[in-house]
């Protein structure tokens, strides 16, 4: 349970212990969001840290205004942006402002006036947040502060003075502090919204296209991915706890982050107890079409031995759930995202890529973005989230465990306060098409 500083707890204690199901909401969920009034369209605010090409903003923006290729037709935009707020207009290669313009956008200088259309109340049917890029100040352990947790306080306190709440979709992880990502989800429980949160690792295609049954007796799961921390770690936790979240009795939360770098790494898996994740490492690598090469080919075949010395220069993240489950994610010089999972039922390792077809890197437009989108679409159309967002709560969590592990010298970081327990859907969602 989170420490509490004094004998009365503090409203944000209070809210993150509800979130980790702990304690009982406190308020009355507000009234669920109605149409649009006129019966038309539902509108959004999107507010976006800044656009210029390849941004999240851009990637989303473009297809909530646009439209999208879906199921082989384009697919009109189902919403209406009705507002939006673009923090930064940076003197180079900013793309804000001729977006603002080419979709005939209302742009608000604050998170509120985009929510209220500049009224007094609430005036929109849902909440795109995307915080990610941008100018924003880094904290001691070299996490970017983007302002997602504070934007979703602003849009808490606008559905508070209004009386009834609306979808939200947070992009990417909800904050760098886990109090304010516990706070997040436990607002969202208190007020009765649904909220929506997270990447498009989870929902992109896979090949092969991998549906993981619900309640499969999974033993272990390992991502292999590339990026930097605080930021593609949470791409790469997400493509493992997709999958692991649908093992038999469901996610039960964790209780230690291991993240080591180089050699340590490699040494702690080379441990006799480790037998599983190493195979799981080879499984995953082998469906990988971005391996190290020399010369246009391997330097050796696709080995736990090979790994070691092509990927020597790694960093990973050991993560213990509170059932004995075991989640591995290491970040190597490749450019892919690939999983692997062993199934005790059957003996067989199972395994993917997650397909993300990279601007600059064999396509011209995000496409990945495309399922996510949807998803957001689906959210605030139906009023209700295609998949929990205890999942980028924990994955968020993780990443925090990833990085106070880093800062502590490589240290097992204990997470007491992660025991997040839920169910996955029963159907996946990833991208079929």
């Amino acid at each position: 349970m989170p420490a509490f500083h004094s004998s009365r707890p503090s409203r944000r204690d209070l809210l993150a212990a509800a979130a980790a199901g702990l304690v009982a909401g406190v308020v009355a969920p507000l009234s669920a969001a109605p149409a649009t009034a006129g019966g038309g369209r539902k509108k959004i605010a999107v507010l976006g840290t800044v656009i210029f090409e390849h941004s999240h903003t851009q990637h989303i923006l473009d297809r909530l205004c646009s439209g999208y290729s879906w199921q082989g037709h384009w697919q009109e935009p189902r919403l209406d942006v009705g507002s939006v707020h673009i923090a930064q207009f940076p003197a180079e290669g900013d793309l804000g402002k001729q977006r603002i313009e080419r979709y005939q956008l209302k742009s608000f200088p604050s998170v509120r006036e985009a929510l209220t259309l500049g009224t007094e109340k609430l005036a929109v049917d849902g909440v795109v947040i995307i915080a990610e890029h941008g100018d924003y100040p880094k904290n001691e352990k070299g996490q970017t502060r983007y302002p997602r947790y504070d934007w979703f306080k602003e849009c808490v306190k606008v559905f508070e003075e209004s009386g009834r709440s609306v979808p939200v979709f947070n992009d990417k992880h909800l904050s760098t502090e886990w109090g304010e990502c516990a706070e997040m989800v436990a607002d969202s429980r208190r007020l009765g919204f649904p909220f929506l949160a997270g990447s498009s690792l989870p929902i992109t295609l896979r090949q092969p296209a991998l549906d993981m049954p619900l309640d499969v007796p999974l033993l272990e799961s390992v991502c292999m991915c590339y990026g930097g921390v605080d930021s593609y770690d949470f791409h790469g936790l997400e493509t493992a706890q997709c999958m692991s979240e649908r093992r038999r009795g469901g996610e039960v939360g964790i209780r230690s982050v291991h993240a080591l770098r180089g050699e340590k790494l490699w040494e702690a898996i080379s441990a006799g107890d480790r037998d599983v994740t190493r195979r799981l490492i080879v499984a995953a690598l082998n469906r990988s079409h971005n391996l190290p090469v020399e010369g246009g080919w391997m330097t050796g075949p696709v080995t736990f031995e090979w790994a070691r010395k092509a990927l020597a220069d790694s960093t990973g993240y050991l993560i213990d759930h509170r059932d004995g489950f075991r989640t591995t994610m290491i970040m190597a010089p490749l450019r892919d995202f690939t999983y692997a999972g062993l199934r005790t039922d059957t003996g067989e390792i199972v395994s993917c890529l997650m397909h993300l077809p990279m601007p600059k890197y064999g396509a011209t437009t995000a496409d990945f973005f495309h399922p996510l989108t949807r998803h957001i679409e689906d959210l605030i159309l139906e009023n209700r989230e295609p998949y929990p967002v205890e999942r980028t709560l924990l994955t968020s969590g993780m990443v925090i465990g990833g990085v106070e592990s880093l800062a502590a010298g490589e240290t097992l970081h204990q997470t007491p306060q992660m025991g997040i327990a839920y169910r996955a859907p029963r159907q996946s969602t990833y991208w079929r098409d």
